[in-house]
């Protein structure tokens, strides 16, 4: 966890009034070992993502939906931030207009497109651009959301980093590739899988959410489309190893940077 989580709580900012919806999977049989720092525990893929949203802003409203169900994502009052960390592959080479979406992604998708809610997508562990091809399949549910409003991509970077000790994408992670955008909504963040032997981007995006959330506890009447661009206008490069756009997007997520203004417009 970034040392700017603990600043944000030392200046009361904990993700109150602001809704999490976790959709992944709640239901099925498999499950992983994790250590998130409270010890080992052996759980399914959405009871980690839930987890490490809530240790990230403690105070927020934290919701499960099972990706299973299909049924629409239902909105809450206040700031709303929807974590995705899971894809919908389908073999290469149609256009998202052909997909025959479920409500589940449909209202996701709209959504982003209106700005009522902030998104955080996973981007993908194939090392490729963010849409790009692997295996002859594309993670359609990736590009139906480049271009839309209150979108992020979260990639995975290796450490949090600092100017003094820059760190670079994880191997595994996709990259915000040539698509400008893509590019102007990509963030990334520090995983530590080495520490809590959970590895993805499924783990960069419960960041990114809890940072939303956290600002939406200090910026208690911004739109999910401010604290979208909040969050990456204000991302750093200094940190990053050889930074470019095609890799790293707008750069790691700063917490800190995205909270020091009095308000945001």
């Amino acid at each position: 966890m970034s040392p700017d989580v603990g600043a944000a709580w030392a200046a009361g900012y904990k993700g109150r009034g602001s809704t999490i919806t976790i959709v992944d999977d709640f239901s099925s049989a498999s499950r992983f070992y994790g250590n998130l720092g409270i010890g080992v525990q052996y759980q399914r893929h959405g009871e980690w993502t839930r987890e490490e949203a809530s240790m990230i802003a403690p105070l927020a409203t934290i919701r499960a939906k099972d990706f299973t169900t299909s049924s629409a994502v239902s909105l809450a009052p206040g700031l709303n931030v929807l974590n995705l960390s899971y894809g919908m592959y389908a073999t290469a080479g149609y256009n998202v207009n052909q997909i025959g979406w479920s409500a589940e992604e449909a209202s996701i998708i709209y959504y982003a497109t209106r700005g009522s809610a902030v998104v955080s997508k996973a981007a993908g562990n194939d090392s490729v651009a963010v849409g790009g091809v692997t295996g002859g399949q594309q993670d359609y549910l990736d590009l139906a959301l480049i271009g839309k409003t209150s979108a992020i991509f979260a990639g995975a970077l290796d450490a949090n980093g600092t100017p003094s000790h820059p760190t670079k994408l994880a191997w595994y992670s996709n990259s915000a590739g040539s698509n400008p955008l893509v590019q102007s909504h990509f963030l990334v963040v520090g995983v530590a899988g080495d520490k809590t032997g959970l590895y993805g981007t499924s783990f960069a995006a419960p960041v990114i959410s809890g940072y939303a959330a956290i600002l939406g506890s200090k910026f208690t009447r911004a739109s999910p489309t401010q604290i979208t661009n909040q969050l990456l206008n204000t991302a750093r490069t200094d940190t990053l190893i050889n930074y470019s756009a095609s890799v790293y997007g707008r750069g790691e997520a700063s917490l800190s940077r995205a909270l020091a203004p009095v308000s945001i417009r």
